[in-house]
């Protein structure tokens, strides 16, 4: 089968297998170039196949030669469907940890559910004995609450009154002014229910309550606050509500974590192209213009160097303790928010338009970003080649 990418809205409803695997190959690859961590042994990742959940897991296995297990929800190839690209990462991850030696177990299906819950306790238990690192990485457009059966969804909105700004339709290559309109109360309060720290606290509690979490145990959760002109939309928006709550449920989950000493944090992490960044109006048209100065001073990572800085920096290899912000989160977004490439990229953001955008900004970065989640774009593959679309992950299909 012959596959292209075939994008509908923010989103490519194809993925490229052989893509996806040079991906995680290339991943994996920086990590062991960059060197050993002394860091965790089992690793539970809850939000495992794609973007910095991925990225969790293969420096906690490539870097520190950990077990991993994985949570998902992905969908595999069917007829004439691709699998999804998290699919596909996750298969050829696996793959490779288990030629390292590594246990690698991956467990498809809503994170957010009890079931999913028990499945994984039940594993931790047969398999590990205990975890001692957790990462909540899941970016979901809904929920469904496992005790009551109401499902919320999440919406990308301002709170209080309309945002417009400047916002790109990356496929046409247009500049044009976009208005959001302000959400409603239920609006706000069920994408907190959705993107907020309300089921990440569920899964720490049932952890402790199954003790199956190791003395010293660590759980983590990603975050993003980003610039002035994005704060409307994001920090200040329903995600920024959202993102509050997982803030304060860290303080929260310090204070359960004390019988094992254990510690909760949030961690607040650079503007990347994922399939999330890629919905939020104006967004994109920021990260095209941080790209190209972060680029020219040499400070740009992409998910796997932040993941590799942040375990090998902040989170283990005997690190001092003074790590975290006057919030208790610690910051690996400082590249992105110095002073000079703030100032930089908000004067190209505030020129650019649909005549200059290729001088101005790196749309073609942001492009070829987007499409490379997929497999797509990627300089090594010959994509006129029929490929085999039906690709298993091992532990699923034992």
């Amino acid at each position: 089968m012959i596959i292209t990418p075939k994008v509908r809205g923010f989103v490519c409803t194809t993925a490229h297998p052989i893509g996806c695997k040079k991906n995680v190959e290339e991943q994996a690859n920086y990590v062991l170039e960059n060197g050993k961590i002394d860091g965790p042994k089992n690793v539970l990742i809850i939000g495992a196949s794609t973007g910095y959940g991925l990225a969790s897991r293969i420096v906690s296995a490539q870097g520190c030669g950990a077990n991993t297990l994985g949570v998902f929800y992905e969908k595999e190839a069917k007829g004439k469907r691709t699998a999804s690209p998290g699919w596909y990462n996750s298969a050829f991850f696996e793959e490779m940890a288990i030629e390292k030696g590594l246990y690698a177990k991956s467990i498809n299906g809503d994170a957010f559910s009890n079931e999913i819950k028990d499945e994984v306790i039940e594993t931790i238990k047969k398999d590990l004995g205990k975890v001692d690192l957790v990462i909540y990485s899941l970016a979901a457009p809904r929920r469904i609450d496992p005790e009551t059966g109401e499902k919320y969804m999440s919406v990308l909105k301002p709170i209080g009154q309309p945002y417009t700004n400047k916002s790109i339709d990356i496929h046409n290559k247009t500049i044009s002014m976009a208005t959001i309109e302000p959400a409603s109360d239920e609006e706000i309060a069920n994408t907190s229910k959705v993107m907020g720290g309300e089921d990440w606290k569920l899964w720490i509690e049932a952890l402790i309550k199954n003790d199956v979490l190791e003395k010293n145990a660590k759980t983590i959760s990603y975050s993003y606050i980003g610039p002035e002109v994005t704060r409307p939309i994001y920090r200040e928006g329903t995600i920024g509500r959202a993102k509050q709550h997982l803030e304060s449920t860290a303080i929260e989950l310090n204070q359960l974590l004390k019988p094992v000493d254990g510690q909760a944090c949030v961690v607040i992490a650079k503007a990347l192209v994922t399939q999330a960044s890629a919905a939020i109006p104006i967004v994109p048209l920021y990260m095209a213009a941080l790209y190209k100065v972060m680029k020219k001073k040499g400070t740009h990572e992409g998910c796997i160097e932040q993941i590799y800085r942040l375990f090998s920096t902040k989170l283990y290899n005997n690190q001092a303790e003074n790590i975290y912000d006057e919030k208790k989160r610690i910051r690996i977004d400082e590249y992105e928010m110095d002073d000079s490439t703030q100032k930089d990229t908000f004067e190209l953001f505030e020129q650019v338009d649909s005549d200059n955008m290729q001088e101005m900004i790196d749309i073609e970065s942001y492009q070829e970003e987007f499409y490379k989640l997929f497999g797509f774009s990627r300089d090594d593959i010959d994509y006129e080649q029929d490929v085999n679309t039906e690709f298993k992950i091992p532990s699923i299909d034992e």
